[in-house]
């Protein structure tokens, strides 16, 4: 029997790309439209949070996530879990994928492949609203598609910044959200706000932003005057129309409407700028036939050492 491969996180790290996961990603959404599937189970106060995928022609994979809040106290992560892929030939095992790994990866590339599509090629400020783990990934994808770029993070938080700008040498902290709004090109938010941090009055015609961190229905980063003044577009209808705030609450209110969503990644020939002056947005909303797609990359790149 074959042993099956346990890629870890330093293991899967060592061998992936960004700009190769973006065409991954891309080549993914040709394929046909994945069965999608979310469990949840409880025991206050901890849960076990299950997303399977099926895409026809790439396989199936369960991503599981075991999230205990108490672990904090005893120094053990509080979140955990694993990605079992399974063949599409014939549904065998070919791989367990560490969580965090595919998590980053799928979180990161997910939104570089929509600024590789509509931010300006010559973008060279780059703010990251949020100085958390997924800032720090956006840093790391936004460096390998605009290596010129000078980055700025701004947080709620003076010493997230502080920190984030310790951890990553070059890297400036704004005091002040309007203003640094004003001076980006690329704005990627990684915040678990539920009121807009970004207001559609600083944004300036050219910009481009990746609204990364909202993810609940009663959560939100930018307000109705940034939708409305955008080139507005989703990673997915599915994951993101109808269940995060950040598309629901507007549609709900009249401020937005269905058809102002231009396309999402099944339709990228429409995925695109359409001038050097729009103000464009995409909405991140994850899903496990992203987690899907990332996984099989992260095999066929640990494979093919």
């Amino acid at each position: 029997m074959t042993d099956i491969p346990f890629i870890n996180f330093s293991e899967g790290e060592a061998v992936l790309d960004w700009l190769a996961l973006t065409d991954a990603l891309a080549k993914g959404h040709s394929l046909p439209k994945a069965e999608i599937g979310d469990t949840f189970l409880y025991r206050d106060p901890d849960t076990l949070l299950s997303r399977a995928a099926w895409i026809d022609g790439m396989g199936i994979a369960v991503k599981s996530a075991t999230i205990f809040p108490r672990n904090k106290a005893s120094g053990v992560p509080a979140i955990n879990g694993g990605v079992n892929l399974y063949s599409d030939a014939d549904g065998t095992l070919e791989a367990i994928i560490d969580f965090h790994l595919v998590t980053k990866w799928k979180t990161a590339g997910d939104s570089l492949l929509a600024a590789r599509r509509l931010a300006r090629v010559d973008s060279r400020e780059i703010l990251l609203v949020g100085g958390g783990n997924v800032a720090a990934s956006m840093y790391d994808a936004y460096k390998a598609a605009f290596p010129l770029a000078q980055f700025t993070v701004w947080s709620r938080t003076a010493d997230t910044a502080k920190r984030f700008v310790e951890d990553h040498p070059g890297t400036r902290h704004a005091h002040d959200l309007e203003t640094a709004v004003g001076m980006a090109d690329i704005i990627g938010t990684a915040t678990m706000s539920t009121e807009p941090v970004i207001r559609g009055d600083w944004l300036r015609p050219g910009q481009h932003l990746d609204l990364i961190g909202a993810y609940r229905p009663d959560m939100r980063e930018v307000d109705d005057v940034a939708l409305k003044r955008a080139q507005l577009f989703v990673d997915s209808f599915d994951t993101t129309v109808g269940h995060i705030g950040e598309i629901k609450i507007p549609l709900e209110s009249g401020a937005l409407k269905r058809e102002d969503i231009i396309a999402d990644y099944y339709d990228l020939e429409r995925f695109v700028r359409q001038s050097e002056t729009d103000i464009t947005i995409c909405k991140n909303g994850g899903g496990a036939h992203l987690d899907l797609m990332t996984s099989r990359f992260i095999l066929d790149r640990f494979q093919a050492v």
